[in-house]
């Protein structure tokens, strides 16, 4: 089921989600609706459960539905990830999301990161990333933790700027 998108000022986008204690149909009826909603939007490469009102810790990924075609490691739903390193080096890049649809904005991100989840099947797994796919994993991520990619500008009279109709 296609899922309503929620927008900034709504406060649901602000909380913290909770983990997921265990993988129930509901779980995994979340997951499949979140795919089909990314799947619905332009170019979108991730969607967090908070993101629909859900208020729990997962996260669906595929940096390679960009149209640049960034190497990524595909379709990827995440259960209760969490970033366990980040590298020293940091990129910073032009960032939009589904839940601030009239801004883009400028933010520096780690360019490569680990990251430490759960399959939908519920098994534990590493993921080593970099690039655009770490980028993105950062930012759903941050929804998990009531953050919106406004609140890592550093400038907000230089950084963030309209989108453009495209």
């Amino acid at each position: 089921m296609i899922r309503t998108i929620l927008t900034l000022p709504d406060p649901l986008l602000k909380k913290v989600s909770a983990p997921v204690a265990g993988i129930t149909p509901a779980i995994r009826s979340l997951a499949a609706d979140l795919i089909e909603t990314m799947n619905r939007q332009k170019n979108c490469v991730g969607i967090a459960a908070p993101q629909v009102g859900e208020l729990v810790r997962m996260v669906i990924i595929d940096a390679s539905r960009h149209p640049k075609h960034y190497p990524s490691c595909g379709l990827r739903v995440l259960i209760n990830p969490r970033i366990t390193h980040f590298s020293d080096n940091e990129s910073t890049g032009r960032e939009g999301c589904l839940s601030v649809p009239d801004l883009t904005a400028n933010v520096a991100r780690s360019t490569a990161i680990t990251v430490e989840a759960m399959t939908i099947e519920g098994t534990p797994y590493i993921i080593k990333t970099e690039g655009f796919e770490a980028v993105v994993l950062q930012h759903e991520i941050d929804h998990l933790d009531g953050l919106l990619f406004l609140d890592r500008v550093t400038s907000l009279q230089t950084d963030v700027f309209r989108r453009r109709n495209i």
